[in-house]
């Protein structure tokens, strides 16, 4: 069976991939979100020109095949676009095989634990608590992420004191029985990550995400090995040296790998063994419900160091409009603070024709 055609549907914040087998067969997936329609550009002019042809079955090999190809273009948008390709051939797959994309590699259908993850830093600590209070009591959360210090924030918070309070806060009102995380996205110096996370500690948090800027390996590590609380990162990273040397170098406690961000399943299966041997969880960056999370889901369910739970995004159309009308039918029901992975074949769900018709679409063939 082999690849005919491959069609992006696009806007800037999204990217569908239909691809079309020799066959008639279909495959759908999704590019990386944000500055989609760039990234729909690298798909057609350097990754469909090798896929065209190729054995739509052999898929790690194909991504291989283009990742050296393209050698020269080792970063973020040429990954971005893999993932593309290699979700929706993932998605053909489990359309010939009548089977769910989890079962072809290694798992089943079922239930994965998700943690309510909050996107937001220009929220009060109360309004915060009260939210994420509310989604607990409607939904059945009992894991939740927040926000700490400042986006790249060279050790300054979002405003005074606002750190301290949130974590005050949080740990009052969701009591012991709660999980909760916090995610710093590359606020702190070493010193500065140390001296919170030792707080954080004492105030029962369980996983610190992101405290130094994400490419200094050394200043996360220095913060891994000073503190008991579990440090997590990698959600930025897309290269696979990259993941080697984080995981052989004790970088991080938790592996944090974004299926789109990374080149697709096939790509972040590699990077769940190597950390796997390791003896290190896995639990990928998913911040949007964009198809992300429903590849996140499969994957959780399909690998033996899966994490605690998987990430799940509480915000609405307020914060991601683009997220309105994307599917037939919501894949993202929580029920006793679980997602559900179905039967279906493939990824399990449809497309929206309507949004697929207001979309900029391209084909090569």
């Amino acid at each position: 069976m082999r690849i005919k055609k491959i069609e992006t549907f696009t806007t800037q914040y999204i990217g569908f991939v239909k691809i079309t087998a020799d066959s008639g067969d279909v495959g759908w997936g999704q590019m990386s979100t944000y500055h989609s329609d760039i990234t729909s550009m690298v798909m057609h002019r350097q990754v469909a020109p090798h896929a065209i042809g190729q054995d739509a079955m052999k898929i790690l090999p194909l991504v291989t095949l283009i990742t050296e190809r393209e050698h020269k273009f080792p970063g973020s948008y040429l990954r971005r676009a893999l993932a593309g390709l290699d979700t929706a051939l993932w998605d053909l797959r489990g359309q010939v095989e009548g089977k769910p994309v989890c079962s072809l590699i290694g798992g089943s259908p079922g239930t994965v634990r998700a943690y309510a993850s909050s996107m937001k830093r220009d929220i009060t600590p109360v309004d915060e608590a009260d939210r994420l209070s509310r989604l607990r009591d409607q939904f059945g959360f009992d894991a939740f992420k927040f926000r700490v210090g400042s986006e790249c924030g060279r050790d300054k918070d979002e405003w005074p004191g606002r750190t301290e309070e949130i974590v005050d806060v949080m740990s009052r009102t969701m009591g012991d029985e709660s999980a909760l995380l916090v995610d710093a996205n590359s606020c702190y110096s070493p010193a500065k990550a140390i001296e919170y996370g030792k707080m954080f500690q004492d105030k029962g948090i369980s996983h610190f995400e992101e405290p130094c800027p994400y490419w200094e390996f050394d200043q996360t590590r220095e913060v891994t090995a000073a503190l008991d609380i579990d440090v997590t990162g990698g959600e930025q990273d897309c290269d696979i040296p990259t993941w080697k040397r984080m995981i052989d170098d004790d970088v991080v406690n938790i592996i944090q790998p974004d299926i789109c961000y990374i080149g697709g399943i096939s790509r972040a299966l590699e990077v769940a063994k190597m950390a796997e041997q390791k003896g290190l969880p896995c639990t990928p960056h998913c911040a949007n419900l964009s198809l992300v999370t429903l590849f996140t889901m499969h994957f959780l369910r399909s690998i033996p160091n899966a994490g605690k739970y998987l990430e799940f995004s509480i915000e609405g159309l307020d914060y991601y409009p683009w997220q309105h009308g994307l599917y037939e039918e919501d894949p993202y029901i929580i029920v006793d603070g679980k997602a559900t992975v179905t039967d279906r074949p493939g990824w399990g769900v449809e497309i929206n024709k309507q949004w697929l018709t207001q979309s900029t679409h391209t084909a090569s063939e």
